[in-house]
């Protein structure tokens, strides 16, 4: 997370609902000798977030532990050029929320991909929503048996939104003309 207090200033609940709208992150617990990474996608449940891993992932066989849920969001290079000021000098700019705490298995897998394929299906609507009634249920029993389910119980939500907020007004909006556009509708925002 970036230091400064101008870029960490949104409440946990606007954290909170970013990373759960972006709905994937990078799930991190301490290992040696480096510590352990696998890419996840969540949704909420009841004092966090739950998701699921294959039984073969180091993360998994790493549990119960204590993890970061690293969620990025729209991010891209600002040159100084784009300020329309001297003396300035390249940075980045992105959305970054870190959701820490204990990561213990949970028991409903069937109902965790359930909810899992309802939340991410109702985003292609029209279409008709994919569910598991549409799998042989020796097929889902058989892919069922490679995976573990989990719960993130999170402890402290961290935010960085960095968007040249320590600049002019003019010069982050003379910036945001020159990224894409999902990062500069939150740079023009502030």
């Amino acid at each position: 997370m970036h230091p400064n207090p101008i870029y960490r200033n949104r409440p946990d609940d606007q954290n909170m609902a970013f990373a759960l709208q972006k709905g994937f992150g990078a799930l991190t617990v301490a290992a040696q000798p480096y510590p352990l990474v696998a890419h996840v996608p969540f949704v909420p449940c009841e004092g966090g977030v739950e998701f699921h891993l294959v039984r073969s992932n180091p993360v998994a066989r790493a549990m119960p532990a204590q993890g970061v849920l690293i969620v990025e969001g729209p991010e891209g290079y600002i040159s100084p050029d784009w300020y329309g000021m001297t003396d300035q000098v390249p940075t980045w700019n992105y959305v970054a929320v870190h959701l820490r705490g204990r990561i213990q298995p949970a028991e409903d897998l069937r109902g965790h991909l359930d909810r899992l394929s309802a939340h991410f299906e109702q985003r292609l609507l029209p279409k008709p929503p994919w569910t598991a009634a549409k799998m042989d249920p020796e097929a889902l029993a058989r892919m069922m048996r490679m995976i573990l389910p989990f719960r993130l119980l999170v402890d402290e939500i961290d935010g960085t939104w960095k968007f040249s907020q320590n600049k002019p007004d003019e010069a982050r909006l003379a910036a945001a003309d020159h990224v894409s556009p999902e990062l500069a509708r939150l740079m023009r925002q502030g």
